[in-house]
């Protein structure tokens, strides 16, 4: 091994070496560490004891530079002071797992046993040992030393200590020691032979050990074994008594995770990247652990974040990784949007040492902080921020956000130092992540672009990767092609219909219904016609967008889901046409007339065809050939299916509980869908996503049929099959979605219609892959110098481009116009609604008009799948035009006050003279004033009082 073999090979086993080595003994026959060094650790074992000490020693040895030959002098100073299963680990030659398991339950069964075996002869047993070669010179006269001046116990203590740290076969010879020397009842009861008096019936010796410490604390771990008789000579010799304490978990990581983590051990800040399944984020908490342990050494706080771009995340690394692991030794919390926490989220970050959190979270903290808001907190609270999924960390990203202000801290840091000022501390960035991506490049030049401006913004000093074909197989890939379709007569049904609303609407599509461009050239039309005062075109434009779903729905569901989805939608709109108010009659334009008629006069026809199999798409029967396969060719099935939308996850859920062939090859199956209100299909909760993921791992389900929302970050339990139906995104998504396939002999299988062109893009991301995976070879190869040029250039570039983009948004924000200089009308029918005068802001978002006059323009429906609450405000119901009935927002309960609620995109905004459609309130250059809550309480309670006076 070389140096840093050496070292790594210490460091992968420290948690194990510190509790097998003598320290003084040891100690004494080093000559490669200095005077001051060996003090130091002397005085840590006389304050906190041998396990501490030799912590610190590890640490010594593996951080310093040493002298040549340093390694085989402390393998032959632990072999002379009796260390010998010390110095197998450190050699890289531990013994097998069920020798190494059957070990620690001899040392746990001694434990056990501990307040027996203090009452033995200690001096004869000692003896025994001694002439057994299981103690060395220096171990029987510390032995002896309590046991003269602290009397019988204290040596018994002190002399078990040593004995558990022995090479393995120390635990028979002290049995033959007990009995040699008269003990031959602890000796049977450590074999687990009955006692006299005893009722109870031990099952052999040889097993007596495993089966006694399985009726401990089973959380206990291997790793603390004897921690209330691992005592020092000098604990004893001052009379200190060996007291209990709870074991920590032990984190062990295979060798490509250490090797991976060494340069974030060394406080440097790094990108790991690895595998979707190869333990990441465990790698990612071992750092996090020696991290705080480091800082503590040092007598310095220690303070980490680690960040998620998904609130489910957030109780899944706490509950399975850094909860599991450090809340025994560190204060854990977790903060999101679904946290039910009574104390702000700066108090969360100043009562804790690890704080899990949405990275959304921790940028509106920062942000206050940078607007001198008391709420706020600073980046310089954290020594450690651990970025989850980091290639995220780009243009427009929370991510990127949160490490611009870093950047420019770091940059305001080298001006500081030249003006000899303490600069502002800043934390150790980690950024993990399975793959950075190529971010759209043709070519080798730019995916190396693309990797090193990932390494700029998260101001890393290096990406570590590790080829991982050994440890984690790859999938077994293949694309599933379904002929097309002979015969389509509900979609050419579908196509008619779409043709005579083109005719009334005097539209010429450039472009074949049903596909991603008509899509968008239907949009744009809707848009336009909203703007240019067109109720015809715009309200056929959007009806034309549901056929445009439905005819994609029949070429990857059933035609019956294309038809329940079409049905849904004229359901709805005839319901908005409907007022709960009697008094109030809602409008139906002539357009709006020929369109349900339309509608009605097809419906028959087409749910006639839903009941003819044989017109169903073929991706869906080699869907079905493919299930069937997995379920019958193995003893134990569990996949995932990845489709484009949450209304088709659903769909195929039905559609394989309703099948009896998938019933009858044991096929369980749920869908798992996005938790954003952003679709008509109403979204599921986190509860909703927990319990399906959940039964999941407990084999209640075992096919899940997910959008893309489980590709990324989300534990879900080992899969032997993927299938990604119909469906290719990027080169990112791919590399996660087949990375679910974690079990051995796993499958990853793309299902298309022939001509599709879904294989052709899963080409060209299995083309990007290897691109990626070239691009991060040759950064990693690249001369520490020219690494740090070229990412400095691009952090440079990051920092001008930032500012250019806060000064463009500051002299927007002076440039932005008084809010009477906009009006809103409604989308729908364009009667006006208000003016930007009437409009208010909650919490810099929410956009509420509380005026009397807008009161009388709205009705108030139930909307299921808005079920919002917040800690003060929550909103459960939409607001619609009473004249057309179209959407206009949603009514909102701020702190027990109804406040209507708008959302831009369903008014156009006359500004100026100019007709304008705006997606966000954001691109709305209006400095609207804040929502007065004392001004608005204090005018209801003034009206209600009013009331009161008229009724007496």
């Amino acid at each position: 091994m070389n140096d840093d073999q050496e070292r790594n090979t210490i460091n992968c086993f420290r948690n194990r070496l510190r509790r097998l080595i003598n320290v003084g003994p040891v100690l004494d026959m080093l000559q490669f560490l200095s005077d001051d060094q060996k003090e130091l650790i002397r005085a840590k074992t006389r304050t906190e004891g041998d396990i501490s000490a030799a912590d610190l020693l590890l640490h010594e040895v593996i951080t310093k530079e040493h002298s040549e030959g340093w390694f085989r002098e402390l393998i032959t100073a632990l072999e002379t002071a009796g260390c010998r299963h010390a110095a197998n680990y450190m050699e890289n030659n531990p013994p097998s797992p069920s020798k190494e398991f059957e070990n620690d339950n001899c040392i746990k069964l001694i434990d056990l046993l501990k307040l027996s075996l203090v009452d033995m002869k200690t001096r004869d047993v000692c003896n025994s040992c001694y002439q057994r070669s299981l103690l060395t010179d220096e171990d029987r006269e510390n032995v002896s030393r309590p046991f003269e001046n602290l009397g019988n116990k204290a040596g018994a203590r002190l002399l078990l200590s040593r004995l558990v740290k022995k090479e393995l076969g120390w635990y028979s010879e002290f049995l033959e020691a007990l009995k040699e020397t008269g003990h031959g009842m602890l000796a049977r009861e450590l074999q687990g032979e009955p006692l006299k008096g005893h009722g109870e019936t031990h099952t052999s010796p040889s097993s007596a050990p495993s089966l006694e410490v399985q009726s401990l604390d089973s959380s206990m771990d291997t790793s603390d074994f004897l921690s209330s008789t691992d005592v020092s000579a000098g604990d004893l010799a001052k009379g200190k008594k060996a007291s209990a304490r709870p074991s920590d978990s032990e984190i062990v990581l295979h060798d490509y995770q250490m090797e991976v983590a060494l340069p974030a051990l060394e406080g440097k800040n790094i990108i790991i990247c690895l595998p979707t399944g190869s333990g990441k984020t465990r790698v990612a908490v071992y750092i996090t652990k020696q991290h705080l342990e480091s800082r503590r050494r040092m007598g310095q706080p220690g303070k980490v974040v680690v960040l998620v771009n998904k609130v489910p995340l957030v109780e899944q690394h706490y509950k399975a990784e850094f909860g599991k692991f450090l809340k025994h030794q560190y204060s854990v919390e977790r903060v999101s949007g679904d946290s039910q926490l009574k104390i702000s989220f700066p108090q969360v970050i100043e009562k804790n040492d690890i704080i899990i959190c949405t990275a959304q979270i921790l940028e509106n903290s920062l942000a206050k902080a940078k607007n001198g808001d008391e709420d706020g907190i600073k980046l310089s609270q954290f020594t450690l921020m651990v970025i989850d999924e980091c290639h995220h960390t780009q243009k427009g990203g929370v991510y990127n956000h949160i490490m611009i202000r870093y950047l420019k801290q770091k940059h305001r840091n080298i001006g500081l130092l030249k003006e000899q000022k303490t600069p502002v501390p800043l934390p150790q960035i980690l950024g993990l992540t399975a793959s950075p991506g190529v971010g759209g490049a043709k070519n080798q030049q730019k995916a190396e672009e693309h990797i090193l401006r990932i390494c700029a913004n998260l101001d890393a000093y290096t990406i570590k990767t590790k080829s991982l074909r050994e440890e984690l197989m790859a999938p077994y890939k293949c694309i599933a092609s379904a002929p097309e379709r002979k015969e389509d007569p509900f979609g050419d049904v579908i196509k008619g219909i779409m043709d005579e609303i083109h005719s009334h609407a005097e539209l010429s599509p450039l472009c074949q219904p049903g596909t991603q461009n008509y899509e968008q050239w239907v949009v744009q039309k809707e848009q336009n016609a909203a703007k240019e005062d067109n109720p015809r075109v715009r309200v056929c434009a959007e009806h034309l967008r549901q056929y445009n779903e439905a005819l994609h729905q029949s070429n990857t569901i059933r035609m019956s889901d294309a038809f329940s989805f079409l049905n849904k939608y004229y359901n709805e709109e005839l319901k908005k046409k409907s007022s709960p108010d009697e008094d109030d009659v809602i409008q139906i334009t002539d357009t709006e007339r020929f369109l349900f008629r339309l509608f009605k006069d097809n419906k028959e026809h087409l749910q006639e065809l839903t009941k003819n199999p044989q017109y169903e798409n073929n991706t869906l029967a080699t869907l079905k050939t493919k299930i069937l396969q997995e379920f019958t060719s193995r003893t134990i099935a569990r996949g995932i299916i990845f489709t484009k939308t949450r209304h088709s996850a659903i769909a195929l859920s039905q559609w394989i509980r309703e099948n009896p062939k998938f019933e009858s090859v044991g096929v369980r199956a749920s869908h798992l869908i996005g938790g954003g209100d952003q679709s008509v299909v109403k979204p599921m909760t986190s509860a909703e996503q927990k319990d399906v993921l959940n039964k999941f791992h407990e084999g209640e389900i075992n096919v899940l049929i997910a959008t893309t929302v489980a590709e990324e970050g989300l534990d879900i339990a080992q899969c032997n099959f993927v299938i990604r139906y119909c469906l290719v995104t990027n080169e990112i998504a791919m590399i996660q979605a087949r990375g679910r396939g974690r079990a051995e002999d796993s499958s990853y299988t793309v299902v298309e219609e022939a001509g599709s062109g879904v294989a052709e893009r899963e080409s060209v991301n299995e083309y990007r892959e290897t691109m990626m995976s070239k691009a991060i070879a040759r950064v990693c190869t690249l001369c520490q110098e020219e690494y740090e040029k070229k990412t400095k250039e691009y952090q440079m570039q990051a920092i001008m481009e930032e500012r250019v983009k806060v000064k463009k948004k500051q002299q927007k924000v002076m440039k932005k116009e008084d809010p009477s200089k906009v009006k809103f009308s409604c989308r729908s029918c364009n009667k006006p609604v208000c003016s930007g005068e009437d409009i208010e802001i909650i919490e810099n978002m929410h956009h509420v008009n509380v005026t009397t006059a807008f009161r009388e323009l709205f009705t108030v429906r139930e909307n299921t799948s808005l079920q919002e609450r917040f800690l003060d405000y929550e909103a459960n119901g939409v607001i619609a035009c009473k004249q057309c009935g179209q959407q206009w927002g949603s009514m909102m309960l701020y702190k027990s006050i109804e406040c209507p609620c708008l959302h831009i995109k369903h008014f156009v905004v006359t500004y100026g003279s100019k007709k304008k459609d705006f997606r966000k309130w954001n691109e709305l250059a209006i400095r609207f004033p804040s929502f007065s809550y004392l001004q608005h309480a204090e005018h209801i309670a003034n009206n209600s009082d009013e009331e009161m006076g008229d009724m007496e």
